[in-house]
């Protein structure tokens, strides 16, 4: 439904053209990002995140999307949508009303050109949303699902298992869809982890920061962290 120019060609490519089908959008913009990717050598068998939203403009915000999501060597998409748009909300949002400020969460992937997700839930702008990929073997590496799990205040309130092949690059969005205008107010993500298959030496130094802060450690090149990833406040334009 989303994207964010953070770390693949592809991610832009196939998550612009399926988002532009899926719900009519024809101007497609990014804002700031933190990101990583690719691997080398290796992919990413597991990821989690925390992500504060902040607070949404007042009224009708017109495609707001906040996410985090991973590129797959497929050209998939894995990404749990955090949304600031009242069309996606009232009884499409978890079956309850809209309430001005509030965000709609759900668990998404782009799947061949198709957008697939999860159940939907409302989140308010002070609640954390944790997001949980991992990537699940049968009987053998090339059968692995990656399921996405989100959760708020403890409590699972979407889930997706998608065959999107291996995760690449791990990295953060925010994206003005259609003609939305104005601030997107400043958000964190925090207990960030992503872990790799092995280790990849290099992993570390595709690290992409635009309008972000927060700093990765690793003792050994295969569990990487960041406590606190904060993307500062943007201003998108009108449309053109």
């Amino acid at each position: 439904m989303v994207n964010r120019n953070f770390l693949l060609s592809t991610l832009a490519t196939a998550a612009t053209c399926a988002f532009a089908q899926d719900s009519g959008s024809e101007n497609i913009r990014f804002g700031n990002a933190f990101s990583l990717g690719a691997t080398t050598n290796t992919y990413i068998v597991e990821a989690e995140t925390t992500l504060y939203p902040g607070k949404t403009q007042s009224g009708d915000t017109p495609r707001l999307a906040l996410w985090p999501g991973m590129g797959t060597d497929e050209g998939q998409l894995i990404q749990a949508i955090v949304l600031a748009s009242t069309d996606a909300q009232g009884t499409e949002c978890g079956g309850k009303s809209h309430v001005d400020g509030e965000w709609c969460a759900f668990a998404s992937a782009l799947q061949n050109d198709v957008q697939l997700q999860g159940a939907t839930f409302p989140v308010k702008s002070n609640q954390g949303v944790k997001i949980h990929c991992k990537r699940i073997y049968s009987y053998d590496e090339a059968s692995g699902n990656t399921t996405q799990t989100v959760s708020v205040e403890g409590k699972i309130v979407s889930t997706l298992s998608t065959r999107s092949g291996k995760a690449i690059g791990f990295g953060t969005a925010e994206e003005a869809q259609n003609e939305f205008k104005g601030v997107v107010y400043e958000h964190s993500y925090v207990n960030t982890t992503v872990v790799l298959a092995a280790a990849d030496a290099h992993f570390a130094s595709t690290l992409g920061k635009t309008g972000a802060t927060g700093n990765l450690v690793t003792k050994d090149n295969k569990t990487f962290k960041v406590d606190k990833i904060t993307i500062a406040e943007y201003s998108f334009p009108a449309s053109v």
